[in-house]
């Protein structure tokens, strides 16, 4: 992942410019410009050369950055919320953000009859385990119980929230 080094006041296009601005007309000229004309708008919004010649590239983070300025941009708690999530990816510790909203509370005994058997899993903060064994997923778990594909959530009679169906 590259980090985004340029800085915000970095000769950007101003969001003053994009004010006034016909942000559909702009955006459907994007799809008349010849490859050479991408970079020169790149060059004038983002203040520094465009980083290939890809033109599905150049028109897509063209478009947004125009939108951005014209819409003045993300509201501080989606920045706020993408920065944290940035810093659980780059720090490799998932949890708070990344966490699958389904899972229970890590302690949580999920039980289970099958094949005229008890099965308990247990939600860990990063897996599950079943009979002393650690699966990443708990689909992962019940493919072991059962010996198929299933869905980990829907085996346990589990919802979206993570509470009984």
């Amino acid at each position: 992942m590259r980090k985004n080094t340029r800085k915000s006041g970095a000769k950007a296009w101003p969001t003053r410019q994009a004010e006034g601005l016909d942000v559909l007309a702009e955006l459907a000229a994007l799809k008349a410009m010849t490859v050479p004309e991408l970079q020169e708008k790149w060059q004038a919004i983002f203040g520094e050369r465009a980083p290939n010649a890809s033109r599905g590239n150049l028109e897509l983070r063209l478009g947004y950055r125009m939108q951005e300025l014209a819409h003045v941009g993300l509201r501080r708690e989606t920045r706020r919320t993408l920065d944290a999530l940035a810093d659980e990816v780059m720090n490799g510790k998932l949890g708070g953000m990344v966490a699958d909203p389904r899972k229970p509370a890590s302690g949580t005994k999920l039980v289970r009859e099958w094949g005229e058997e008890e099965h308990m899993v247990t939600v860990l903060a990063d897996g599950f385990e079943w009979q002393g064994r650690r699966f990443k997923s708990l689909s992962a778990a019940v493919r072991a119980i059962t010996g198929a594909h299933w869905n980990g959530w829907w085996f346990f009679g589990l919802d979206q929230t993570g509470g009984a169906r």
